[in-house]
């Protein structure tokens, strides 16, 4: 059941040594300059629909498109394109993808001389054998082609993702349940949801390429079983988004419930992480309205009780009773010897006690994940961790 959140409002205690580690919001996070980053969902959206209402999408016949050298530097080339006499300037990311579509290797034009990176670009546009371009310009004091796509491609902007988490989160700064996360203090193991939301603590992200958000429902904690020490278990709710309407990523949602997270903004104790991903094919944007933001609100409004009824019978299964039983298991889940062999070491180490029901198992396991160097590795044995959660549930 839900914990109590009387006493837990000013901070509660965490044991973010469980569960997975999830680095992807840090990676964002450290990456991210200041102009990148908002205060809230409101600034965030007021950014990306002004930006759409400046832009335009148009599908060209690639032949048709004039290119243009207007000095030396071939990432200042000029490209007329059918239906407007004004020069467009390709960004950095608009050039690669141009590049890319008609065959010439980006980073070889770029070594160029102007003029005859002109040429091999117009070639390369004249022969293009898909024969049309979708072209997403903005006119922002002079017009950028913000990206240069096949005809198919199926853009969801920006500002509909937005306007999606806005329905449950307002503004994301605890208008509603779901706001930017507070932070774990590593010395008391205290989790404080109350944290100042400034440009160094912010997890709404968004540049030219593409948008990042992530929230958490960290006000109100689930108690969902009990530490070795007695006390309570508790997590709370968090999901992240991305998207790029210029064709730099996917669109996704990965939702989690999770235990605390750190200043570094990396996630810690995470259970039952579920992700959807959206290629921005032809049909995407009707996948997003049908698919995507319904999933997203459903989540933010369901019970956590399948989550808890799950940890309850993860712990309450017991699978080893001895050595052997717990050897047995493990080989029958995958695990190789020398695998079995760390993930009951970590148990008795982290719990003072072997394994003995499916809920120690799968902490041994994501604590082994957490330590492999390789994505693929780490990978691996969380999804095996997970198999096993699904199995006692």
């Amino acid at each position: 059941m839900a914990a109590d959140t009387r006493d837990r409002r000013s901070g509660y205690k965490v044991d973010a040594s469980r569960g997975e580690r999830v680095g992807r919001v840090s990676s964002e996070w450290h990456s991210r300059p200041d102009d990148e980053r908002y205060l809230s969902l409101a600034d965030l959206h007021a950014s990306v629909v002004t930006r759409t209402e400046r832009s335009r999408t148009r599908t060209v016949e690639s032949s048709a498109i004039r290119v243009e050298a207007s000095n030396n530097d071939p990432e200042r080339l000029r490209l007329i394109v059918p239906g407007s006499d004004t020069p467009i300037a390709p960004t950095n990311w608009s050039f690669g993808q141009l590049s890319s579509l008609v065959g010439a290797p980006a980073s070889y034009l770029r070594e160029l001389p102007a003029p005859l990176a002109a040429i091999n670009l117009q070639y390369g546009l004249a022969a293009h054998r898909s024969e049309q371009i979708k072209t997403y310009e903005i006119d922002d004091g002079r017009t950028e082609l913000r990206a240069a796509t096949g005809p198919d491609y199926g853009r969801i902007f920006d500002h509909q993702l937005v306007e999606s988490v806005r329905r449950i989160a307002g503004n994301g700064t605890g208008d509603t349940r779901w706001k930017v996360p507070g932070v774990l203090d590593w010395g008391t193991g205290m989790y404080n949801p109350h944290t100042e939301i400034s440009k160094e603590t912010t997890t709404l992200y968004a540049s030219d390429r593409d948008i990042f958000l992530f929230l958490v429902d960290d006000l109100n904690p689930i108690e969902a079983g009990r530490l070795p020490s007695g006390e309570p278990d508790l997590y709370f709710r968090g999901f992240y988004c991305w998207n790029s309407e210029v064709g730099a990523r996917t669109f996704g949602i990965a939702s989690f419930y999770l235990r605390a997270v750190c200043q570094n903004r990396n996630l810690w104790g995470v259970e039952d992480f579920q992700q959807i991903t959206i290629r921005h094919s032809k049909l995407a944007d009707f996948r997003f309205a049908r698919e995507a933001a319904p999933a997203l609100t459903r989540f933010a409004n369901s019970s956590p009780q399948p989550f808890i009824t799950s940890i309850r019978s993860a712990r309450e299964t017991i699978v080893a009773r001895n050595d052997d039983d717990r050897s047995d298991f493990l080989r029958k889940a995958g695990f190789s010897k020398a695998e079995t062999g760390k993930i009951i070491e970590t148990v008795l180490r982290e719990e003072g006690r072997p394994p003995v029901s499916i809920f120690d198992f799968v902490q041994g396991i994501t604590a082994i994940a957490r330590s492999r160097p390789h994505q693929d590795a780490r990978l691996d044995l969380e999804a095996k961790a997970k198999r096993l959660l699904e199995k006692a549930a």
